[in-house]
């Protein structure tokens, strides 16, 4: 059975994607770091791996596409 992933609100994203850039420096990467925030707010690891990942993008601290080059 194929179970659609739930829909995270842009608010809950934004605080959990906060929360790890905030403490990156207390895990020893950026995997843990996602794994520790995303348990204790019910949502997925890697899909808040991928909104880190791209949110740096988006700082230009990482390269890669935009979130509005993307658009």
């Amino acid at each position: 059975m194929f179970v659609m992933p739930k829909k995270i609100p842009e608010d809950t994203r934004q605080r959990a994607v906060r929360l790890v850039l905030d403490h990156l420096e207390e895990y020893p990467n950026l995997t843990a770091a996602c794994q520790s925030v995303a348990s204790r707010l019910g949502l997925g690891a890697e899909s808040l791996r991928r909104g880190v990942r791209q949110a740096q993008v988006d700082a230009g601290a990482r390269d890669g596409l935009t979130t509005n080059d993307l658009e």
